[in-house]
């Protein structure tokens, strides 16, 4: 292949998403452009004892040498590239990886852009998929286990009996000191700390060593802290602990009557309690059946249409992954710059989820556009338009943040993703499990 400039093109695939173009340009060519870059350089150059633009041709190449023959190979490559990619319907999804050894007097100037390209993706298997989806039916067991919940949400501490012992459930106030090799250790040392037996906080075995002491009793005991523990000098280790008793308390339930209604001022009996709590579980589990659908068709999809995704994609991706994660974390108290550095930690974690991300996002692309399937922008402001309502605010001034922060377009990205699954989820045999 040679360009409009004479220059000699070849271009090889190293991998579905990866292609190296190599360049031969003439040395005529080379000379035309290096000639212009001293032209260029001349003007500019401030030499002593000459005026600008008419330093002589050798004292440019005795002090700007560099300058010159960098702007001539940049223009080469600018072109030259352009040309080819253009010329052979290559669509760069970056900036190309050039490698060049420079120019040599009377040779050809020789170089190669390593470039990156979108996979080809011809989606199949998207319809009459065999899935699952969970039963959101409401149970009897749901709905206890929620009442159950609001129960033990107001539920209140009473003194045992003076000579009743630790039972499982019950809640402690302790004091303990804990020992390795005989000598006590600041680090396993509390006074007043609060513990429900039975709650797994501590580690394994401690619990249970409590139960059947009495309120003021002390007691010696050894337990073996597990291997993985998160301080290294006690994992593994067998640590004696002196633990005395200073309170014992039970929880008590209150009972589903008139009584406890009261608690809230929207309910007028346990009747309209019940329908708020099955409405409110339909919605969750609803939701909950939805969304793993939604992930089994993606990860069916993906069995199904194996392909490579560009390194920038996946590296965007991971970026995307750890400023949301740095932004959770400042939310949450955090330091920002304690937060930065955590979250870039994270980038060889987030590398598969990423990877999932970016397959998805492509072959779901790839599917709306096989079935014409497209946001109109009336969709995009009746999204804006739902979240303002939700926040209080005006659709006007919604809108305006969305355009300011760039997220109209991934806003319309996320409507296209959920109609294109609507799309597939509809021509799917689903089963309830």
């Amino acid at each position: 292949m040679t360009s409009g400039t004479g220059a000699a093109i070849k271009i090889e695939e190293i991998s579905p998403v990866k292609k190296r173009i190599s360049f031969e340009i003439p040395w005529e060519e080379v000379k035309k452009e290096l000639d212009a870059a001293y032209r260029t350089v001349g003007r500019k150059a401030r030499v002593k004892g000459f005026r600008p633009g008419k330093t002589p041709r050798r004292i440019l190449e005795t002090y700007f040498k560099e300058d010159a023959e960098g702007e001539a190979i940049q223009n080469m490559v600018s072109r030259s590239f352009e040309e080819a990619v253009q010329s052979a319907g290559i669509v760069p999804v970056a900036r190309p990886e050039i490698s060049q050894n420079g120019i040599r007097s009377e040779q050809s100037f020789t170089y190669s852009a390593t470039v990156e390209v979108e996979p080809f993706v011809e989606p199949r298997g998207y319809t009459g998929l065999e899935l699952p989806r969970e039963d959101a039916a409401v149970t009897d067991q749901d709905m206890e286990n929620r009442l159950e919940e609001l129960r033990n949400l107001y539920s209140t501490l009473a003194d045992v009996e003076a000579d009743r012992p630790v039972q499982m459930g019950d809640f402690l106030v302790i004091d303990f000191q804990g020992s390795l090799g005989g000598s006590a250790r600041a680090e396993l040392t509390e006074s007043g700390f609060r513990i429900e037996i039975g709650s797994k906080r501590m580690v394994p075995g401690f619990e249970e060593a409590l139960v059947g002491m009495k309120k003021g009793e002390s007691k010696e005991f050894t337990v073996t802290f597990p291997g993985d523990y998160h301080v290294e000098e006690f994992a593994a280790q067998q640590i004696t602990f002196h633990v005395t008793v200073r309170d014992i308390k039970v929880k008590i339930l209150p009972a589903l009557d008139d009584q406890f209604i009261k608690n809230f001022e929207q309910y007028e009996n346990m009747e309209a309690l019940r329908a708020d709590i099955r409405k409110s579980l339909e919605q969750e589990k609803g939701a909950r059946a939805k969304a793993n659908l939604r992930k089994a068709i993606i990860e069916r999809l993906l069995e199904l249409n194996p392909f490579d995704v560009p390194e920038a994609y996946v590296e965007r991706q991971i970026f995307s992954m750890m400023v949301e994660t740095q932004r959770r974390m400042v939310i949450n108290g955090m330091d920002p710059d304690n937060a930065a550095r955590l979250a870039a930690n994270l980038h060889d974690q987030f590398r598969d989820e990423a990877v999932r991300l970016v397959r998805s996002g492509i072959l779901l692309q790839k599917i709306a556009e096989k079935e014409s399937i497209t946001v109109e922008e009336a969709e995009i402001d009746e999204r804006i338009r739902e979240t303002a309502t939700r926040y209080g605010r005006d659709f006007e001034s919604m809108k305006a943040s969305y355009e300011k922060e760039n997220m109209t377009e991934r806003l319309r990205d996320q409507i296209l993703e959920e109609k294109t699954l609507d799309f597939i989820e509809s021509r799917a045999n689903i089963r309830i499990d």
